[in-house]
């Protein structure tokens, strides 16, 4: 008998047989892992069993390459989500994300840490969608293809940083985009640090880290990125909208 003992967040949980479920959760040392909890539907353990939820695991299979099963204490809730429908939808797409994205029981400490630090700000922290967009970036580094946004590809210069090259991922300024701008995407300032933080800017933001995010999802399984992060943009969207200034 294999077994183990961590602790993680929920990331996805589906029914298996009549009262069972398998719930997939992020750990530091065991990442992506999945396994079944017995009576996971019971009205004792479900509420436990919600993405973005804190658990600690026990791991228990008679081979290392079996689905095992799970047995978990609650150690934190974020239900405070449920009552704000852009922090649920936040929760739900950080959750997905990672549960599409990550390859199976491969540790990512550094990521788990920022994944976590995300968890506690989400709904909690003023303009927690920023850290979104920064924990994108840090999960596009995690997968290999972090972002150069330190100076500009074609002249070198580190001044007036305002686009990303679709290809490369490096910043582009404004004197290097020449008659290229148009085939460039974005780069938002709350990216460099550098200025004041709308709502309408960071979802500038996430259309650039969703151009690589989806391409690196292409090349995994040919799939689209999980619906709950468009559900999450849309509703960032109309919070921009809210916050857009009378005309």
């Amino acid at each position: 008998m294999i077994e183990w003992r961590d602790e993680g967040v929920v990331l996805a949980v589906r029914k298996h047989g009549e009262t069972s479920v398998i719930v997939e959760v992020f750990t530091p040392d065991h990442g992506r892992h999945a396994g079944v909890v017995r009576g996971g539907i019971s009205r004792k353990m479900a509420p436990h069993l919600q993405p973005g939820g804190q658990i600690a695991v026990t791991w228990k299979a008679r081979l290392e390459d079996h689905l095992g099963a799970f047995t978990f204490e609650p150690v934190k809730s974020r239900t405070h989500v449920l009552g704000d429908p852009l922090a649920l939808a936040g929760m739900t797409a950080t959750a997905a994300m990672l549960s599409f994205l990550l390859p199976e029981r491969e540790a990512h400490g550094y990521l788990y840490a920022d994944s976590l630090a995300l968890f506690d700000r989400i709904g909690l922290a003023p303009r927690w969608p920023l850290a979104y967009l920064h924990w994108e970036v840090s999960l596009l580094e995690e997968l290999g293809f972090g972002l150069d946004l330190s100076s500009c590809a074609v002249t070198g210069s580190p001044d007036d940083l305002v686009y990303v090259s679709p290809k490369t991922g490096r910043a582009v300024s404004r004197q290097g985009a020449g008659e290229w701008a148009d085939r460039l995407l974005p780069l938002p300032q709350c990216l460099l640090g550098q200025s004041s933080v709308d709502f309408a800017e960071i979802g500038q933001g996430l259309l650039t880290t969703g151009h690589f995010l989806s391409r690196i999802a292409a090349e995994l399984s040919d799939r689209p990125l999980p619906a709950a992060r468009d559900r999450f943009l849309d509703r960032l969207a109309k919070k921009a909208a809210q916050e857009a200034p009378p005309f």
